[in-house]
């Protein structure tokens, strides 16, 4: 059976501090299991617009994160990835309150890894739907 590599359990369970991205932006990594991840946002008035909506691009990035978080959970500890391509769909404006992507890695290859993502809000409407083309690399994360 796989293991989740140890650095993303203890990102989870709050044992070390997430990359400085999720501190920036506020997102917390609250599930992780091989192949899937969650991402939590709780989004108020500094995540907004100009016209007072939730940011697209917010949305787009805690599906991006979640999608990453859950590749990694498939990777050895020696490997790491970079996202190729994303396409998400925005459904209905996000309204105020928590966002949750929850990310699947839907096919795996030797390099490649395609996954999908919902990000729902706190009622569990559908916001938005994305899905991402992941480049498996070998070796240390890029600084």
């Amino acid at each position: 059976m796989q293991q989740i590599p140890e650095y993303l359990r203890k990102i989870a369970a709050g044992d070390i501090p997430p990359p400085p991205i999720a501190r920036l932006m506020g997102f917390q990594l609250t599930n992780v299991e091989v192949g899937q991840a969650t991402i939590e946002l709780d989004v108020d008035e500094k995540h907004c617009n100009p016209f007072g909506g939730i940011h697209g691009g917010l949305i787009c990035d805690i599906a991006d994160t979640a999608m990453g978080t859950a590749y990694h959970s498939t990777l050895a500890e020696n490997e790491t990835c970079t996202t190729l391509e994303i396409k998400t769909s925005f459904l209905k404006p996000a309204p105020k309150g928590k966002l949750r992507a929850v990310a699947t890695v839907l096919k795996k290859g030797k390099s490649i890894g395609f996954l999908e993502c919902a990000v729902k809000d706190e009622q569990g409407q559908l916001i938005a739907t994305a899905t991402s083309t992941l480049l498996k690399q070998k070796g240390e994360a890029i600084d």
